[in-house]
C-alpha cells in the first residue's frame, strides 16, 4: 500500500516497471506501510518468510497469523468515519479476501488496485517477465529502458546519490529525478501526518485524490 510519492512517480511515466527481481530488504517498505489513527500512525505489515539473499519475487508470506483480518480491522476502525469509507471499503474487503503465497503477488495486487482507484492510467509491467536478469543495478535499468524503447528514465530523488549517470549518458538515456511536494489535504484525527499510505488520501478525498496528487489543489 505505497505512499503518495510512489503514485506520483507512476503518474509521470508512460510505463512503470515493478522491479521484483532484486534482493528483498527486510523491515523496509516492501512489506509494510503506515496508516493514520487517533493515536498517530501505525504500521500495516505483511509477515514474511525470508531467507537471505532471496529476491522480492521469491519471498513468501507467513500465513501462521491472520494478518489479513488484522489489516482490514485496522482500516475499518480508523477510516470508518472518513468521507469516502463506504465508497471504497468493499474493494479493500475483496483485496483482503485474496489468498496469495508470494509477497510480490499481494504487493502488485495492492498497487494495481490503488492505481485504478486513484485514476492513474500508466501501463504496468513486471521486470522478471521481461527476460532481463542483469545483476549490475545501473546496467539492469539501462537494459530495461532499451527493452521498452525508452529514451528517458525517471529516477527517485535520491537516485543521484548512487546511480552512475555516465553509464546512462553513454547509452543515450536521459535520467530525470522525481520532484514531489507532498500535498496537505483533509485528514481525520487532528494535525496532518505526512507519508501515510495512499489509502489515507483515498478515504479522505475520494474522486479529488488524483487532482490533489498532481498538486492541483485540495478540494
Amino acid at each position: 500500500m505505497p505512499w503518495l510519492g510512489y503514485f506520483d512517480k507512476m503518474d509521470k511515466c508512460d510505463v512503470f516497471v515493478f522491479l521484483d527481481n532484486i534482493q528483498y530488504k527486510k523491515n523496509e517498505y516492501q512489506n509494510r506501510n503506515r496508516i493514520k489513527t487517533s493515536q498517530g500512525w501505525q504500521w500495516l505489515t505483511v509477515p514474511t518468510n525470508y531467507r537471505f539473499p532471496q529476491k522480492i519475487s521469491e519471498v513468501t508470506i507467513d500465513s501462521t497469523t491472520d494478518w489479513r483480518k488484522k489489516h482490514l480491522h485496522a482500516i475499518e476502525f480508523n477510516y470508518g468515519k472518513s468521507p469516502y469509507f463506504n465508497k471504497y471499503i468493499d474493494v479493500f474487503r475483496e483485496l483482503y479476501g485474496l489468498d496469495r503465497l508470494l509477497l510480490s503477488d499481494i504487493n502488485m495486487a495492492c498497487v494495481r488496485m490503488l492505481r485504478d482507484l486513484l485514476g492513474v492510467g500508466t501501463e504496468l509491467l513486471v521486470s522478471s517477465e521481461t527476460g532481463i536478469s542483469c545483476g549490475e543495478p545501473n546496467l539492469r535499468l539501462i537494459e530495461l529502458c532499451r527493452k521498452l524503447g525508452a529514451d528517458t528514465y525517471l529516477a527517485g530523488r535520491d537516485g543521484k546519490n548512487y546511480m552512475d549517470l555516465e553509464m546512462f549518458r553513454a547509452a543515450g538515456i536521459t535520467v530525470r529525478f522525481q520532484e514531489f511536494n507532498h500535498p496537505v489535504y483533509p485528514q481525520l484525527f487532528g494535525n496532518f501526518e505526512y507519508y501515510m499510505s495512499a489509502i489515507d488520501l483515498l478515504f479522505n478525498c475520494g474522486n479529488n485524490s488524483i487532482r490533489i496528487l498532481r498538486g492541483e489543489g485540495t478540494l
